[in-house]
């Protein structure tokens, strides 16, 4: 693991942060970012450098994506959903598992990366599933409805789970990864969203569609948790995290900027010196202190290997919650003391204040981090069944 500078430019970021409000307006993917992104090296930062990649661990990504979140929040989480792909294998093949070697190769030659595990009726993503897999010669073939699947113009292999329910010994889960040209599956262009809409998270039908044996990455018992399935959340929730991080810092600059350039008739100084401004400021800092060190923390025992057992669930989706929670907070405040200049799409914070809502949407939803985090002091497992009761 290499030691890196960091592999955007102030330049190439603020080039990033002046199309933001285009795609937003346009309801469009991220077509330029993507392509510079690719030319920077970005989408290799995980790959391992035996590979051709920079090797950074989850720790060294949160610092780039919480960096390139400050200028392009949705640029950063739709790249995020290829990236933390790429971290799972690289983290299976340290310690080493090779399983998942060709996912690596495979991205050090161009292949992108895409996740499509939200369903609706399923509160336990990726555990489990309201899709069908039905095991054919060579492969599966793989039936359903999945929705927020980012990267839709650009992905060429799109990781998806579903149940398998004749299994031998009882139903399990298989997880694969749909290469683009396959048959039986449909792109359906349903992203038109409050928030992060340059992602083009768009749902996609599978009718069908057959992945071959070699692109099946895990089959695992109906909500089992394995290591693939524990790295998958580690990578996928703090990078969330990180990037909602990286808003939040964004949010606090705007709105303090604007404080010291307002002002108004009854203040004699700018509005910067009115007390109720300062107090906002104050609740801003003080909930934004702790979101990094909490996270630095998280993501470094991960990338060191620190044995936390069966609190790691916890610890990560507790770090994911307070991050997506505190930025949803000053996104809020920041709109309060910019007055009713944040209302206006044409002004960052608008569209900052629906990308921040968006955090909140991501598993683990607060429902189910309460679950978790609760079920774990209480030293209850997390498999216990019946779930509730």
């Amino acid at each position: 693991m290499q030691t890196h500078e960091h592999v955007l430019s102030d330049e190439t970021l603020s080039r990033f942060a002046g199309r933001c409000n285009g795609y937003d307006r346009d309801n469009r993917f991220f077509d330029e970012d993507f392509a510079d992104l690719r030319a920077a090296g970005y989408l290799a930062l995980t790959v391992p450098e035996a590979f051709g990649g920079r090797g950074l661990d989850l720790a060294q990504l949160c610092r780039e994506q919480r960096r390139l979140a400050y200028y392009a929040p949705a640029t950063a989480l739709g790249t995020h959903m290829h990236l933390f792909w790429l971290g799972v294998a690289a983290d299976l093949w340290r310690r080493g598992d090779k399983s998942l070697e060709w996912m690596l190769r495979e991205a050090a030659a161009g292949e992108v990366f895409a996740s499509g595990h939200a369903e609706r009726g399923n509160d336990l993503p990726v555990l489990l599933s309201t899709s069908k897999a039905d095991r054919v010669s060579g492969g599966f073939r793989f039936s359903g409805h999945k929705m927020f699947g980012s990267l839709a113009p650009v992905w060429t292999r799109y990781g998806i789970h579903a149940l398998w329910a004749d299994a031998e010994g009882g139903p399990k889960i298989v997880h694969g990864f749909l290469p683009r040209d396959a048959e039986g599956y449909r792109i359906v262009e349903t992203w038109d969203t409050l928030g992060m809409r340059a992602t083009r998270s768009d749902d996609v039908r599978l009718e069908g569609a057959f992945i071959p044996d070699k692109y099946i990455a895990r089959i695992v018992p109906a909500g089992a948790v394995d290591d693939f399935l524990l790295a998958m959340y580690a990578w996928g929730d703090i990078g969330w995290a990180n990037i909602y991080c990286g808003m939040a810092k964004r949010a606090i600059d705007l709105a303090v900027s604007g404080a010291r350039s307002k002002t108004s008739l009854a203040v004699s100084r700018s509005m910067a010196y009115h007390p109720e401004i300062q107090h906002a400021v104050a609740q801003m800092a003080l909930t934004y202190d702790p979101i990094i060190p909490h996270l630095e923390q998280v993501a470094k025992d991960w990338s060191a290997g620190v044995d936390h057992g069966a609190a790691w669930p916890a610890r990560i989706v507790s770090a994911k919650h307070h991050a997506v929670e505190a930025c949803w907070r000053i996104a809020d405040l920041a709109m309060e003391v910019s007055g009713g200049a944040g209302m206006f799409r044409n002004n960052e914070l608008e569209r900052l204040f629906r990308d921040a809502r968006c955090g909140r949407f991501h598993p683990a939803n607060a429902a189910l981090v309460h679950e978790i985090v609760g079920k774990t002091t209480l030293g209850v497992g997390l498999d216990e069944q019946p779930r509730w009761g």
